[in-house]
C-alpha cells in the first residue's frame, strides 16, 4: 500500500552516460548520471545520482543506483536504488520503477531512515527526467 508522497515534482537532466565492460553471459552495462531538483518531505532539494543497468530479459533492464540529496537548508541524505527499466523510445528514453532506501543524519530528514520508498521515473529521448516517490507502507 502506498503512503505519503515523499518526493514531489522531481525534474532534472541526464548529464553523463557510459558503457561499462560486460560480465560474461550478460549484455553491456550502461550507466547514466543525472542531476535533479524537487521537494523531499516538503523541503527543496538538489540530487545527483548514478544508475547502472544491464539487460535482464528482452526489453527489460535490471538497474541499481546511488546518489546524494542535499537540501537548501544544509541537510543531506544518501540513497540507493534497485529496480527495473524499460526502454520507451529513442536515445536514453526509459521508464524506471523500483525501491529506494535513504540514510541521513539530518533531523529534518530522519523519517527517511525507516522507510522503504517506491519510485516511478521517466527519461525522455533528450535526457530530461522526472520522478515521483512514495512511502511504501
Amino acid at each position: 500500500m502506498l503512503g505519503e508522497q515523499i518526493i514531489h515534482d522531481e525534474r532534472g537532466k541526464i548529464i553523463g552516460t557510459r558503457v561499462l565492460p560486460s560480465t560474461p553471459g550478460q549484455g553491456p552495462k550502461m550507466e547514466l548520471t543525472f542531476q535533479s531538483t524537487g521537494k523531499i518531505l516538503g523541503i527543496d532539494f538538489n540530487n545527483i545520482g548514478t544508475v547502472q543497468s544491464v539487460p535482464k530479459s528482452e526489453g527489460v533492464l535490471y538497474s541499481e543506483g546511488q546518489g546524494v540529496v542535499t537540501t537548501n537548508d544544509g541537510g543531506s541524505a544518501t540513497w540507493t536504488f534497485q529496480g527495473v527499466a524499460k526502454p520507451t523510445g529513442p536515445g536514453m528514453a526509459a521508464s524506471f520503477h523500483g525501491s529506494v532506501f535513504f540514510h541521513t543524519a539530518s533531523p529534518k530528514l530522519a523519517r527517511l531512515n525507516s522507510m522503504c520508498v517506491v519510485v516511478a521515473a521517466e527519461v525522455d529521448g533528450s535526457g530530461n527526467m522526472s520522478a515521483e516517490l512514495w512511502e511504501w507502507k
